[in-house]
């Protein structure tokens, strides 16, 4: 609903101000205040925020502070400026909007309520599914894989991996345990991975991870696709980690909240 004169009159009069005794700087303040007032509609999308002297008068502070405020407005991507106009708000963009794997990670550095089965480690014959991720040939021998996940004694993400088949380097027991996977969420710990892909799509559970995850097939599910690249370029593992639909949600936020 629109604000209107009245209310934005009131606002106004009752608006926060500029705390000088603080720690926070005070542009980092009122960059705040107005992401609270842009949040409650007192600016709407492709409306003017107050001028640079406004805003200088209305919170007594210098044309340095507010040029840090509304920088940093537009490094949020908050505000955009138009020469010899002004600074306004822009409204929420949905093609930007980014999932936090934050709750699928909580899942990995929970080592007091997550463990990890290993169901199976073998080589095998990379078939043409395999073969083309891994850029082996067909035939060729590589390393299956298969792990599941417990949280507080229920199977909720079963772990299907393929990695090049090297006789030099053989599997170490940190590659069989969580901890390894969890380091490559966090980005920590010692790795020779340089980078990854990955891709997350809505499935159905098959008979297989149905069975794995203690569950009935054709349930819905997440399957997160990931292949690892080495140093050289050269992937060096592609796998597959299928996650209850019940157990695990992807969320973000779209706009202003109201909350600074």
């Amino acid at each position: 609903m629109k604000v209107n004169e009245y209310n934005l009159k009131t606002i106004m009069d009752n608006q926060t101000t500029i705390d000088r005794q603080a720690f926070e700087p005070a542009y980092v303040q009122l960059v705040n205040i107005l992401k609270e007032q842009i949040g409650r509609g007192v600016y709407l999308p492709g409306s003017r925020l107050p001028s640079e002297s406004e805003l200088c008068k209305r919170y007594q502070v210098s044309p340095m502070t507010v040029r840090r405020s509304i920088n940093l407005l537009l490094d949020q991507g908050i505000v955009n400026t138009i020469q010899g106009s002004g600074t306004y708000v822009k409204a929420p963009n949905l093609s930007k909007v980014t999932f936090s794997l934050e709750e699928f990670h909580s899942i990995f550095k929970d080592k007091e309520r997550t463990k990890v089965k290993i169901l199976e480690v073998l080589i095998m014959k990379a078939n043409e599914t395999a073969a083309d991720r891994l850029a082996v040939r067909v035939g060729e021998r590589i390393i299956l894989i298969r792990r599941v996940l417990i949280r507080d004694g229920d199977p909720i993400i079963y772990h299907k991996e393929h990695l090049i088949y090297d006789p030099a380097r053989p599997i170490v027991e940190a590659e069989l345990e969580v901890t390894s996977l969890h380091g490559l969420f966090v980005g920590t710990g010692e790795t020779t991975l340089k980078r990854g892909e990955l891709a997350i799509e809505a499935a159905v559970l098959t008979k297989e991870e149905a069975d794995v995850l203690n569950t009935i097939e054709m349930q819905p599910a997440f399957r997160l696709e990931h292949i690892f690249y080495d140093f050289e370029d050269r992937p060096t593992s592609w796998g597959r980690f299928i996650c209850r639909g019940d157990r695990l949600r992807f969320t973000t936020t779209v706009g202003i909240s109201n909350k600074t």
